[in-house]
Parts: C-alpha cells; structure tokens; sequence
C-alpha cells in the first residue's frame, strides 16, 4: 500500500510494517495508561494511608501518651503494622485509580478518540487489568509471610513495650501457655465456642521449689457462671517420695484470670500472625485430632482469597466507569464516593461470609471467596451491559 503522504516518493509500507507500527502504537498507549494508572493509585493510597494512620493513631492515642513510652516504640509499632495496612487498603486504591483514571481520560475524550481509532474497550480495559493482577500478586505474596511477621511483631511491641502487659501468656501456631499464679501453668491445645470452651487442657502444679507437684489432663474447660470448670480429666499427684496417686473426674473447678474474650481475643490475632503455610497445617492438625477446624481453615481461604480483590475491584471500577455509553466516565468525587461505598458494602459482605464460615454455616472455601465471586459477577454482568 503506498502511502507517499506520510512518506517520501517511491517508498512502500507493507501489511507487515503496518502491523509492527499498530502493535508499537498499542505499545505506546497502554504505557500511557499505565503512567496514568500508577499516578492516580500514588495519590489515593498515599491519601488512605495518611489517614487511616491518623485514625489508628489518635485511637490509641491515650495509650501512647504515657511518661513511660518511648517515642521509638511508638514508631516501630506503625513501622511494623504499615504491611497490615497497606494489604488493607490497596484494594480500595486500585478501585479508586481505575474509576478516576477511566474519568479523567473521559473527561478529556481520550477515551472517544481511542475508540474512533478502533480500539476496542478490551483493550482499553486491558492496562488496567494488568495493574490490578499485580498489585494482587504482591498483596498474596504478603498475605503468606509478610503481613503475619510483621503484625507478630507489632503486636508484641504494643503489648509489652507501650501498654507494658505481663507476658504470662505465651502464643505460637499450634499451642497456648498460660502461667496462672506463680506455680502453675496451662497448656490448650485448641480454642472453640467464641473462647468458652478449651480444648485438651493440661495443668502444671509446681512446688515452691519448682518441681513437678500435681498434673491434670482433661478433654474439655468449659466457662460457666462458676467460672471454668474441668470435664472428663485425670489427676495426678507426685509425692516427695517419687510415687504417684491417680485418680479420675467428671467434672473438676479451676481457677483462670482469663475470661472468654481473652481467650476470643488472642484466637483472632494468632490466625493473623501465622503464615499461609502454618495455618493451613494448623487446620489440618485439628482435623486430625477432632477438633473444630472451621475458624482456621476460614481464615486460610479468606487469607488466600482476600489479595485478588484488587483485579475484582478494577473489573467493578471499569464497569461502572463504562456503565452509561461505553465511553462516559464520572467525576472525582462521584469516583471516590462510589469507591468508598464499594469497598464498604464488599467488606460488608465478605466479613458476614468469614463469620458464617467460622460457625459452619458455610463450607470455608465458598465463605472465603464468596465476597470475590459476588462482586466478580457484578463487574461482568455490567460490562456485558455496556454499549459498545
């Protein structure tokens, strides 16, 4: 095809170098995109994180503010919750960068004349995918190690450095130790029932000279008006000779400073301090054993699940951007407002899922990705709606 009045006399652009030029041109317009795309997120996660630390801080405020605090430990708590947040809040950024990215660009006509080029709303559609399948890569691959060490850390800086708490308790993956008194400590294999029931408790009685004195296992600790009661244990008694007096019970008192919120409490903050990989094999151990595996196994698909909200996002953002003519888009503050009001009725959803999750009412894979297929299906059913 000869095309002198782009070129000089006597030169000729094959079908080859047309598509080459095209495929540069598309090359060049999906970095514009791109550009266009990371800016926007700059500013809006920047701006939610500004504010969500402001929030926390001020939250916390009365409990920072003490003569004993140092400001270095104040700081290191932040320090060390800021992978905590930015998982939170990275998916609402990408929503709001791709609702007022597609605005802008529509409020310049960019978006008409890509589309008087030819270029299909696919491909205009297909930056923005990109970014968000990314920013969901690196979301997963924090959910897994990343955000668990960190918030580990955070949390033992507040408990025992800010709010100087007694560290009597001591948390790992597959176990709890409870020192109650001086002489004696608990070991609970497993938390059930909101925190009122334990499971396979075994209480250590120490001597004033720290050795071994009395030892009680039992399947159950059960909370009561009467406070928490042993049931279907052994006892055993170690007398200064070296014999041992065994006996069973039923039913057996014992005496804990802890209630079951404590106990509910430290439940939801150990599944988010393990790793991927540990609370999978945590799962797994209590199904082994016959425990309630619910809660943990939840919290892994919702775990694993949570990070591609980002790509459901921008498939959401895209559709309502594109919802009126295929080529209209909103304002800033239509944007925001729809993004704030998005991620809220997601969150919404996707907590009433975990918790329907956690009591069985749901299995824990269809609880953990319930909230991304919801809003998956919405996002496509508006994007088959929009005009091309």
């Amino acid at each position: 095809v000869q095309i002198s009045r782009f070129w000089p006399l006597g030169s000729f652009c094959s079908i080859e170098s047309v598509s080459a030029k095209a495929t540069e041109s598309m090359t060049i317009l999906s970095r514009y995109i791109l550009r266009e795309v990371l800016r926007i997120f700059g500013m809006c996660f920047a701006g939610l994180m500004t504010v969500y630390l402001v929030i926390d801080f001020f939250e916390k405020l009365r409990k920072f503010l003490k003569p004993d605090v140092e400001l270095a430990d104040i700081l290191l708590y932040f320090l060390f919750m800021t992978p905590h947040i930015s998982f939170q809040i990275a998916p609402v950024a990408v929503l709001m960068a791709t609702l007022l990215s597609i605005g802008l660009l529509s409020r310049s006509n960019e978006i008409t004349a890509m589309r008087s080029c030819g270029i299909s709303l696919f491909r205009i559609m297909l930056p923005f995918l990109g970014f968000a399948a990314a920013v969901s890569w690196m979301l997963f691959i924090m959910s897994a190690v990343i955000v668990p060490i960190s918030t580990l850390r955070a949390e033992y800086i507040k408990a025992l450095r800010i709010e100087h708490k007694d560290p009597k308790t001591i948390f790992r993956s597959d176990r709890t130790w409870i020192q109650s008194g001086n002489q004696t400590l608990l070991n609970i294999e497993a938390v059930e029932s909101l925190g009122t029931t334990l499971k396979g408790v075994s209480v250590y009685r120490l001597g004033q000279d720290f050795q071994l004195k009395e030892f009680t296992e039992a399947e159950t600790a059960r909370y009561s008006q009467r406070g928490w009661v042993l049931h279907d244990g052994i006892e055993r008694r170690l007398s200064p000779e070296g014999k041992t007096e065994t006996s069973t019970f039923a039913t057996k008192p014992i005496h804990l400073d802890q209630i079951p919120e404590d106990f509910n409490t430290w439940l939801g903050f150990e599944s988010q301090e393990m790793t991927l990989v540990d609370l999978k094999a945590y799962a797994e151990r209590l199904r082994r054993d016959g425990y309630n595996f619910s809660r943990y196994l939840t919290d892994y698909y919702g775990r694993v699940a949570f990070p591609f909200v980002s790509l459901v996002m921008a498939v959401v953002g895209i559709a309502l951007s594109l919802r009126l003519t295929g080529v209209r888009g909103g304002g800033m503050a239509i944007g925001i407002g729809q993004a704030l009001v998005i991620a809220f009725l997601y969150w919404t959803a996707h907590s009433v899922a975990i918790t329907l999750g956690r009591s069985g009412a749901l299995i824990p894979i269809l609880a953990g990705w319930f909230a991304n297929l919801v809003f998956l299906s919405f996002g496509c059913y508006l994007i088959l709606r929009v005009r091309y």
